[in-house]
C-alpha cells in the first residue's frame, strides 16, 4: 500500500514538473486578436468601450467596477469579476477609433494590454481587440496555452458588446 502511494505521488510530482518545464520553455508573451462587426454606430461602440464604470451592466463576469483616483499617470479602475479584482490603467483614448488598457496590478500572475481599434463598416462598427498578454508563472503559462483559451475573454467581450449594442 505504501509503495502504491509513493508511486502515485511520484507520478503527480513528475507531471507537475513536466508541466512546469514545458511552461518554462514557452514564451512569456503572447498576442491574440479577435474582431467582430457590431450593429451600432461608431460613436456608440466607442462610448460603450470607454465607459468602464458601465461594464457591470453588460459584460459577462464583471460584477463591479470602481474608478480609482488618477495618480498622475492616467485614469485607473478596478474590475471585480470572475478572475477576482484586477486594476487596469487607461493608457490611450482617441475618440472614436482607439482605446488601450493595461493591467496595472503587480499582484497578478499575468499582465499586458488590450488595444481596441474601431472603424466604421457599412452601417455598423468593426471592433478589433488585440491582447498583448504576459503570463509570468510557467505552470499558468502551460495552462493558458494548452488548457484554457487565450482568446476566450476577448471573444466574450465582443459577444457581450454585440448583444448590448444591437437594437432590439
Amino acid at each position: 500500500m505504501t509503495k502504491r502511494i509513493l508511486v502515485g505521488l511520484a507520478v503527480v510530482v513528475g507531471l507537475v514538473g513536466l508541466v512546469a518545464l514545458i511552461g518554462w520553455m514557452l514564451p512569456v508573451g503572447h498576442r491574440a486578436t479577435r474582431s467582430a462587426l457590431i450593429d451600432a454606430p461608431l460613436t456608440s461602440v466607442f462610448d460603450a468601450v470607454r465607459q468602464v464604470d458601465q461594464y457591470p451592466s453588460w459584460r459577462t463576469g464583471v460584477a463591479a467596477v470602481q474608478v480609482l483616483p488618477d495618480d498622475g499617470r492616467g485614469r485607473r479602475f478596478r474590475e471585480d469579476g470572475s478572475n477576482g479584482p484586477i486594476v487596469f490603467r487607461i493608457e490611450l483614448s482617441v475618440a472614436p477609433s482607439r482605446f488601450l488598457t493595461r493591467i496595472d496590478d503587480p499582484d497578478q500572475p499575468f499582465g499586458g494590454t488590450w488595444t481596441y481599434e474601431l472603424a466604421a463598416e457599412g452601417a455598423g462598427t468593426r471592433l478589433t481587440i488585440t491582447e498583448d498578454g504576459e503570463v509570468y508563472n510557467p505552470i499558468f503559462r502551460f495552462l493558458s496555452r494548452y488548457v484554457f483559451s487565450q482568446t476566450a475573454t476577448t471573444e466574450q467581450y465582443l459577444a457581450d458588446a454585440q448583444k448590448h449594442l444591437t437594437p432590439r
